[in-house]
C-alpha cells in the first residue's frame, strides 16, 4: 500500500492501540502478539493473572498487532480484533483472549464460522464481522503496527518493551516485575 493511501486511510481509522490497565499512565508496556501465538497466549495468562492485578492501576498495557506470516489465521484475527474494538475495549480484549485460549481448534478453514460464532454469543452482527476483514482501515492498523514492529526490529511474538527494554518470546514474571518496577520508580 503507498503511504498516502495509507495516511488517508488511518485518518478515518478506529482507535489507533488497545490499552488494559491505566490508559493514561506514564509508564507504558508495548506488547506486539500474533494472536495463534502459542507464547502469546502463555503471556495473556500472565497478564490476566499477574500483570494487570499488580500493575493495572499504574502501567498502561499497549497491545501491537504483530500477526507472523508462519499462522495461517492470525492476520484475519487482528483485523477482527480491531472490529471488535470499535465496539468496546472490552470486546476487543475478550476476543483476543477467546483466539488465545481456543488457537489450536480454531483454523484457516473454520476462522470465519468461529469468528460469526463469536459475533453471535456477545451480540454482534456475525455479517458485519465477517464483511469487517475485507475492511481497509483495519488491515491499514495492522500493517502500520507490523511495519512500526519491524522498524523496531520485533520478530517474535510476544515481544514487549518496559522502558525500551525488549522481552520477547518466553520470560518471566519476575523478569518483567522487575522492569515494571524500575521504570515506576523513575517516574516518581
Amino acid at each position: 500500500m503507498k503511504g498516502f493511501a495509507l495516511a488517508a486511510m488511518l485518518m478515518s481509522a478506529p482507535p489507533q492501540h488497545l490499552i488494559e490497565g491505566n490508559a493514561a499512565a506514564p509508564v507504558r508496556v508495548l506488547i506486539y502478539e500474533d494472536l495463534q501465538c502459542p507464547d502469546c497466549a502463555t503471556f495473556r495468562r500472565m497478564l490476566d493473572e499477574k500483570l494487570l492485578p499488580r500493575y493495572g492501576a499504574k502501567v498502561a498495557f499497549e497491545h501491537r498487532d504483530f500477526p507472523l506470516a508462519k499462522h495461517a489465521w492470525a492476520r484475519k484475527a487482528a483485523i477482527a480484533a480491531r472490529f471488535f474494538e470499535e465496539t468496546s475495549a472490552e470486546l476487543a480484549v475478550a476476543f483476543n483472549r477467546h483466539a488465545l485460549a481456543n488457537r489450536r481448534e480454531i483454523t484457516a478453514a473454520n476462522f470465519d464460522e468461529r469468528l460469526a460464532a463469536f459475533a453471535r454469543q456477545h451480540g454482534v452482527d456475525p455479517g458485519k464481522a465477517l464483511a469487517a476483514l475485507q475492511d481497509e482501515r483495519y488491515a491499514a492498523l495492522v500493517e502500520k503496527d507490523l511495519l512500526e514492529g519491524v522498524a523496531r526490529g520485533v520478530a517474535k511474538t510476544p515481544t514487549v518493551f518496559v522502558d525500551g527494554t525488549p522481552f520477547i518470546e518466553t520470560f518471566t514474571f519476575e523478569e518483567l516485575s522487575k522492569a515494571l518496577d524500575a521504570a515506576l520508580a523513575a517516574v516518581q
